[in-house]
């Protein structure tokens, strides 16, 4: 099974990105996707989750200015980020957590600048 994240750069405060988290493999049931983020210096943090009915979960850092989906046909997420600030800084790393395992697989992680 592998996650490719993809959708970093450089984006101005208040400007808007999506990152999309592709898997591909022996797949089967994506239980739960989610995203996380990881600033310089700081430990990982969880950004959003999403189960395969839809349900979501947001940090409160990011509620109201992330949203989180996927296209389960496509096995695909994604993670829509509005009104960006420079703290939105980050490697962004999704994860999958697939039916019948007991610890998610991990992409590689996409980097992307909040910066004027």
């Amino acid at each position: 099974v592998q996650l490719q994240a993809s959708g970093g750069g450089l984006v101005q405060p208040g400007g808007s990105l999506r990152l999309s988290c592709a898997a591909s493999g022996s797949i089967g049931s994506i239980n739960v996707m989610g995203w996380y983020r990881q600033a310089p210096g700081k430990q990982r943090e969880l950004v959003a989750t999403i189960t395969t009915g839809g349900s979501t979960n947001y940090a409160n850092s990011v509620k109201g200015r992330f949203a989180i989906s996927r296209d389960n046909a496509k096995s695909t997420g994604y993670l829509q980020m509005n009104s960006l600030k420079p703290e939105d800084t980050a490697v962004y790393y999704c994860n999958a957590l697939l039916s019948g395992f007991k610890y998610p697989y991990w992409g590689q992680g996409t980097q992307f600048t909040v910066s004027s």
